[in-house]
């Protein structure tokens, strides 16, 4: 394996490597040092925090696993550590100290070893293990392509590996004569997803292991032109193997182009090992998303996250329950009018914990499988949003509007949580974040609204502030107590605006009744919930109604294009990132075909849909009267560029003051160093010369 000159690396006979410590090279990007002027969060502090996630608990529940990713704005690159500590929160260790950062980390064979992705030499990721104080590295697995995520059978004596395959015919293999050419030749819908081009789709290779090599490879989906995982978020989550190692549970949507971007049909097969072959469908009668399956330990039930409705994304999660010998299958959650995630079974497979969203919280939940009862185990202004059990207690993932993850033991019985890692107390320490308040308001058909208020830090009654109308994408997404490392409240209060963040109308949390009266009503109810938000808080006397802005994006975006054709003079600035502007426009432009027939209800030349389009941002132009700021990524498949570029344009043809940010090599976020530092120097440049 090639190393960097300055890397301490001791070889064993065995060919694993015993060490590697980067960390004197210039270019390692370690743990950021800052210190915070005046006590605020600028775009330099947000960059500097390390960001924590995938935790694992070893199998006899004493530790924990989680890596940290740290990023450097200087070199516009970022780098992932691993970390092992007790559950108790002691004897925290960085078993990790590389350039390249190791990936999806995982505690194998009984908790001996520790798995991860990491680069060979060549640069290809590969499957790595090494002892929990991270000595004797071995790489696994030696793929001619990237290694996507794998999963480990429970003996440890198999091993999936997910990786991509070709998908469909290049130009130049219609004409090999043509070896240089760029074109690209498409003959069917589904040719882009998400923010690339679909070249290549990830299969499930399963291996037999005997401790050291990779043998006998079989894609157990073999010759067939579908995706498993699901693209474009699904990893080793939505594959599991039987407790007896006998049979694969995988989630798959066996659709391809125009059938595959109208359905949201995804389903979970059973593949028996021995005769290697899918040999059930096991949800085929149910025609939603179907993912992420979960056995008991005793191997009798599997559990699975369900959605009822075929093209309906944003549809309520159900907990679905299913015993493997008699077939029966059960609804869990058919009482309980909320969504579950992150299913994890009780030690005695009596219960289900999960997280789940409710009035703008998301906390931990213990579902009884035989009573098919909820009990909310946790509770607090803040989101769980990773789960793993750990004797009497459940080790999880927490963050709040003002603090990024961090892991937290949660007792079962008491709900107590206890913070056991302190990732980014350094930083936190040193700043004084805006006071985080719930308001419910009346909206104007009578219905109680929840609002969050995010004040300035230094938040003084008697003074007037510029406000800001915080407009949430999705549009199915909740207004919880994410974190944010681009719409984050607490930067833009340090900044000394008032955030106003409404659970308005179509967000989980509230009742499949308010989640669904977005769809098809886009300029209708939740945009009055928009005005009811904003107005109610005017009223408040440190509201400085000269000054307040609107910014949002996603179909926030299409909410502050919206707002530019309606907003009656309530606001002096708009900000709109990756919005839908032209609804016509959006129907023929994005991907998935079945989130534009759902939400939209279908083509915009069809008669039914007439009240949906007429409420385009793009017909209410002649209106607009006010600076806005356009931001969007060139990468962004699902929201193109042209609709930003489009509304810019508008913008400037009718003489307003307005501002075009581009990103050629982002997608529907901004996930790079210098851009997102890029990202909030224009925002508050533009808010700041408006609102102050």
């Amino acid at each position: 394996m090639a190393l960097a000159a300055t890397a301490l690396v001791s070889c064993n006979s065995d060919g694993s490597i015993s060490m590697i410590d980067e960390t004197s090279d210039p270019e390692y990007i370690g743990r950021n040092e800052i210190k915070v002027e005046d006590g605020r969060m600028t775009a330099e502090v947000l960059w500097a925090f390390g960001r924590l996630s995938d935790i694992h608990v070893s199998p006899d529940g004493s530790k924990v696993l989680y890596g940290v990713q740290y990023c450097n704005v200087k070199q516009n690159k970022s780098n992932r550590e691993l970390f092992v500590m007790n559950t108790d929160g002691s004897n925290v260790q960085q078993i990790t100290k590389t350039k390249s950062g190791e990936y999806a980390a995982k505690w194998v064979k009984d908790g001996s070893k520790i798995a991860f992705l990491f680069p060979d030499s060549n640069g290809t990721m590969q499957l790595w293990e090494m002892n929990p104080d991270g000595t004797q590295r071995l790489q696994v697995s030696h793929s001619d392509n990237d290694v996507n995520d794998y999963i480990y059978s429970p003996d440890s004596k198999q091993v999936i590996l997910i990786r991509n395959v070709k998908y469909g015919d290049t130009a130049t293999d219609v004409y090999p004569d043509l070896d240089k050419t760029s074109g690209r030749i498409v003959t069917d819908l589904m040719y882009k997803h998400w923010d690339e081009w679909t070249d290549f789709i990830p299969h499930p290779f399963l291996y037999d292991y005997d401790g050291i090599s990779l043998n006998n490879e079989r894609d157990i989906i073999a010759g067939e032109p579908f995706e498993s995982p699901v693209k474009p978020f699904g990893g080793a989550e939505q594959i599991a193997f039987s407790p007896d190692g006998k049979q694969i549970a995988y989630t798959c949507k066996k659709k391809k182009g125009i059938d595959y971007a109208l359905s949201t049909n995804t389903d979970i097969y059973l593949f028996d090992i021995a005769s290697n072959k899918t040999v059930k469908n096991l949800t085929d009668s149910m025609m939603g998303y179907d993912m992420n399956p979960v056995f008991s330990h005793d191997g009798h039930l599997i559990a699975w996250e369900s959605m009822e409705h075929d093209g309906y994304e944003s549809d309520k999660n159900r907990l679905f329950v299913q015993d493997m010998q008699t077939g029966e299958r059960i609804d869990i959650s058919a009482e309980f009018e909320q969504s579950s995630s992150c299913l994890t079974f009780s030690a005695d497979d009596k219960k289900i914990y999960l997280t789940s969203c409710h009035h703008g919280e998301i906390q931990i939940y213990e579902a009884d499988i035989e009573t098919k009862t909820f009990r909310c185990i946790t509770e607090g202004v803040n989101d769980y949003e990773q789960i793993a059990l750990a004797g009497n207690n459940i080790i999880a993932v927490r963050h709040s509007m003002s603090m990024p993850n961090e892991i937290f033991s949660v007792s079962i019985t008491s709900g107590e949580a206890t913070q056991i890692s302190f990732e980014n107390k350094h930083i936190l320490d040193q700043i004084k974040m805006g006071e985080v308040r719930e308001r419910w308001i009346k909206t104007t058909d009578g219905k109680q609204m929840l609002v969050w208020v995010i004040y300035p830090p230094k938040f003084d009654p008697e003074k007037k502030y510029p406000t800001l109308l915080y407009c949430e994408g999705g549009p199915q997404s909740p207004v919880s107590q994410f974190w944010s490392y681009r719409w984050n409240f607490q930067i833009m209060a340090a900044h000394d605006y008032i955030i106003v963040a409404p659970n308005r109308r179509g967000l989980p949390g509230f009742g499949m009744e308010w989640l669904e009266a977005i769809s098809k009503d886009y300029g209708g109810q939740c945009m009055k919930d928009y005005f009811t938000a904003i107005d109610t808080l005017s009223a408040e006397p440190y509201v400085d109604t000269e000054h307040r802005g609107c910014v949002g994006a996603s179909f926030g975006g299409y909410s502050v294009y919206w707002m530019a054709g309606h907003h009656e003079g309530r606001f002096k600035a708009f900000i709109a990132h990756d919005g839908m502007f032209n609804l016509e426009q959006q129907y023929l432009e994005t991907e998935e075909m079945f989130f534009v027939n759902w939400d939209l209800g279908g083509a915009y030349w069809d008669k039914e849909t007439e009240k949906t389009y007429a409420n385009s941002p793009h017909k209410f132009v002649d209106k607009w009267d006010t600076p806005i700021m356009v931001v969007h990524g060139e990468k962004d498949y699902r929201i193109l560029a042209s609709q930003g570029m489009a509304a810019y344009n508008a913008a400037k043809l009718r003489g307003i003051e307005a501002e075009l940010l581009i990103f050629p090599d982002e997608n529907h976020w901004v996930l790079q160093p210098q851009n997102g530092i890029l990202w909030q120097r224009r925002f508050f440049n533009w808010l700041d010369k408006h609102l102050k």
